[in-house]
């Protein structure tokens, strides 16, 4: 079987290592704009191209009679690529554009919710560029908001009061900001504990993997900027320490909903659902992805006991509810290294020396390979995975991984430990009780 594999970071290594460890006889080929050293070792051959191109990722796919596609990021799917290829009759695991607006289109998809009166949702409004003043109103009347540009924005666009902002002149400045190239959606501030829940999605029926917790925040004790996420970790049981069964319940129930929804109005939603929820008293959605999350992937591919291309071809298909698909009860912890002064002044170009990781599994993110040695482009650079049968042994694994790696690169070395996570139950304890 031909597969092709669109993107060139983490989570697409990921991707890519579950792909050859299928039972079929896989021939992998990838297109990304940057050549992943670890997804190069695993592909036949690769396309270096800018992964929104396309016409020309379509073009590469006939050319080596691909049969099935995996999106890995959000970029092309806001561009079509699962239309176009579906033009050529290849099958593809990732939504159609019109489907992918569910994070594309950050706006679209609170109305769609509000609409089909799904569960999670916040209080919000939508306001466009003529509509200054009414947010304005609007964030006066909230007090406490979030500020959120319709479009993509990499994760980066997102701004919280009392992170970003103190005041609501400083939230109002932004949106005004915000409103000179975008729409804009104010929402309430949503208090309590992160996770992150995907499932496979055939249109109709979920998969769920185990739900994780990702880690946003630049510097332990969840300090400093925003990034696209410097680690994750999930636990041996399907749920994470601060949660309880009729959390996960009410989450499945809701991204269920999503997907009823969807296909209510004509689009069948097929590939990975990401639901990245806040709780406290119940399940509250952030927002939702339409792709597996990076890091999450991470903790979660590894683990899953189902040929990844059965899942797709199920998925396909429209019959995922006819397979049993399975994780290991393993907990694991993921740690991104990056370079020094990431994420706003990153160090560009500085090598970087693996010597062994032991029982650990290595991510390449965003580094580039010249005369055998690798080097940092300035982003997210390697994620190593430790995989254990509890979280503390997981996040030692990890944690010796990362220790391996020299290099003018930095973690958050707090991530999986037992301190955060007790601080993750105490935090909720006090939030229910309140």
């Amino acid at each position: 079987m031909n597969v092709l594999l669109v993107g060139g970071g983490g989570r697409e290594h990921a991707i890519a290592a579950a792909i050859k460890k299928s039972r079929h006889e896989v021939l992998l080929y990838t297109a990304m704009s940057k050549k992943n050293p670890g997804i190069a070792k695993l592909s036949e051959d690769i396309l270096l191209v800018k992964e929104t191109n396309v016409d020309r990722i379509t073009a590469y796919a006939t050319e080596h009679n691909i049969e099935l596609a995996f999106i890995g990021p959000e970029a092309p799917l806001a561009a079509g690529i699962t239309d176009k290829l579906h033009t050529h009759n290849i099958d593809v695991f990732g939504p159609t554009k019109d489907a992918a607006r569910i994070e594309v289109d950050k706006a679209w998809t609170r109305n769609f919710m509000k609409k089909h009166k799904i569960k999670g949702c916040p209080r919000f409004q939508v306001f466009d560029q003529t509509q200054a003043v009414e947010a304005h109103r609007f964030i006066d009347e909230i007090e406490d908001v979030v500020i959120k540009p319709a479009g993509l924005t990499g994760g980066k666009g997102v701004r919280v009061m009392g992170d970003h902002f103190n005041t609501t002149e400083e939230a109002k400045q932004y949106t005004d900001q915000v409103l000179k190239k975008d729409r804009v959606v104010v929402e309430e501030r949503l208090i309590g504990e992160e996770f992150t829940l995907q499932a496979f999605s055939d249109g109709k029926h979920l998969a769920f993997t185990p739900a994780v917790q990702d880690h946003k925040r630049a510097y332990e004790g969840d300090k400093g900027p925003n990034t696209g996420g410097m680690g994750s970790y999930n636990d041996a049981t399907d749920i994470l320490p601060f949660m309880n069964r009729d959390d996960l319940d009410s989450a499945k129930e809701i991204m269920q909903q999503t997907i009823d929804a969807l296909n209510s109005e004509n689009m069948s939603y097929k590939g990975v659902l990401y639901g990245q929820f806040m709780l406290a008293d119940h399940p509250t959605v952030i927002e939702y992805n339409a792709r597996f999350g990076d890091p999450e992937a991470m903790n979660t591919l590894p683990l899953l006991q189902t040929d990844i291309i059965d899942v797709a071809q199920h998925v396909v298909a429209g019959t995922l509810n006819t397979l049993d698909v399975t994780f290991e009860e393993k907990a694991s912890v993921c740690k991104y290294m990056v370079p020094e002064g990431y994420p706003e002044h990153p160090l560009k170009d500085s090598e970087v020396t693996i010597t062994s990781v032991d029982d650990s599994l290595l991510f390449y993110s965003s580094v580039y390979e010249r005369d055998g040695k690798i080097y940092t482009t300035g982003s997210r650079a390697i994620a190593v995975v430790g995989i254990a049968e509890d979280l503390r042994k997981a996040e030692q694994r990890a944690e010796k991984a990362v220790n391996s790696i020299q290099g003018r690169l930095y973690s958050r070395h707090d991530i999986g430990t037992e301190q955060l996570i007790q601080q993750r139950i105490d935090h909720m304890k006090v939030l229910r009780k309140g």
